[in-house]
């Protein structure tokens, strides 16, 4: 049996390479969640991306659910915080969105912007300021998933700590560049052949927000469900 740290450790690899991918744009992606949210497709983040339009001026935001259809019993939340040095923000915005039972949307971009509509058509829908468009609505899973050549991998990994990989003082492997590639060479192959996309044709909803970067507010509570609108 694997350790519990070497265990967390195979974890780390796959964020590791989420994280190494995503050095300019924001990606993010979280399965085989608790029973607690996978029992609620409408409740369960499938991934997450971030990135600024090629003009510089707008923020793109994308959270894919795993759910065909948005809950009308929660709400859908992003946090946002700018400055000017990294790991200091100086502006912090959440981009609050909810839906009633006919799946019409109803969103917050802090107080600068608001808007209330059917936001699944091909444009989504504007704020009445003009600072943000959502489109929220059923999409094709834009996350390349390789199960089965992500399991190889780990596996590759966890026989390589088996075998007695080194380990630094913190507890940490230190593969040989061969085993590495190994390791790599699982990751980018399905079954010995080309890269197999598990979620080719699953469709997901997705909430994909736009606004502009110079947008700043004053956070305010935003109603509860159940609650009047603004």
């Amino acid at each position: 049996m694997i350790p519990a740290r070497r265990r967390w450790w195979l974890g780390a690899l796959v964020i590791g390479g989420l994280l190494i991918r995503g050095a300019y744009d924001g990606y993010a992606s979280d399965h085989l969640d608790t029973p607690t949210v996978s029992a609620d497709p409408s409740a369960d983040i499938a991934d997450v991306f971030a990135w600024t339009s090629a003009d510089g001026r707008r923020l793109n935001l994308v959270m894919t659910i795993v759910g065909r259809r948005f809950s009308d019993r929660l709400q859908y939340v992003f946090h946002v915080g700018s400055g000017g040095r990294f790991g200091e923000t100086t502006t912090n915005t959440s981009i609050v969105c909810r839906f009633d039972v006919a799946n019409t949307a109803e969103c917050w971009a802090g107080d600068a912007d608001y808007l209330r509509g059917d936001a699944s058509g091909p444009d989504g829908l504007e704020g009445q300021n003009r600072r943000f468009r959502v489109f929220a609505g059923l999409r094709d899973d834009p996350f390349f998933n390789n199960v089965t050549g992500t399991r190889a991998a780990l596996k590759a990994a966890a026989a390589a700590l088996e075998r007695g990989a080194p380990m630094d003082a913190a507890g940490w492997p230190s593969f040989e560049a061969e085993v590495s590639r190994a390791i790599l060479d699982q990751w980018r192959h399905t079954d010995g052949g080309p890269a197999t996309n598990f979620l080719a044709g699953w469709k997901s909803s997705a909430l994909a927000v736009s606004i502009d970067l110079d947008t700043k507010s004053v956070e305010r509570r935003k109603p509860r469900i159940g609650e009047g609108g603004t």
